[in-house]
């Protein structure tokens, strides 16, 4: 009895090394466009600037990733189990367009037209919502 019990021990020992040695799932940057693009669309109905611009940021962690140009912990990831951001993430081709959003969603932060910020903030989820196709 005692030497099954040492075998179920090192038996449960040798498994939780070997998940710890592997690479965590694959990241899918269509989730992580997905999340992006909702949070956009939240941008676009928020009544106040300072919503518009948070969920803005969001779009932005989520594309770049925490290692990222531009990204800001501060307001928060909603991608942070996703991946590594969706741009790191997705192939070089899918990268170009996923680019032009940040762009986009860097122009809506600047500004402080609560109305242009929205209208900004509904073409980048149009376009991520294309891009996760």
């Amino acid at each position: 009895m005692k030497r099954n019990h040492s075998l179920s021990l090192i038996l449960g020992a040798s498994a939780l090394l070997v998940l710890a040695a592997s690479p965590a799932s694959a990241a899918d940057p269509s989730k992580e466009i997905s999340t992006a693009a909702t949070h956009a669309g939240l941008a676009a109905g928020s009544s106040d600037l300072k919503m518009v611009h948070t969920h803005l940021q969001h779009v932005i962690n989520c594309l770049v990733g925490p290692g990222g140009a531009g990204f800001d912990a501060a307001p928060g990831n909603p991608c942070k189990d996703q991946g590594a951001g969706a741009i790191p993430d997705a192939p070089p081709a899918k990268q170009k367009e996923l680019q032009a959003a940040v762009g986009m969603a860097k122009t809506g932060l600047g500004q402080s037209d609560v109305a242009k910020a929205k209208q900004e903030a509904g073409e980048i989820q149009a376009a991520l919502s294309k891009a996760a196709m």
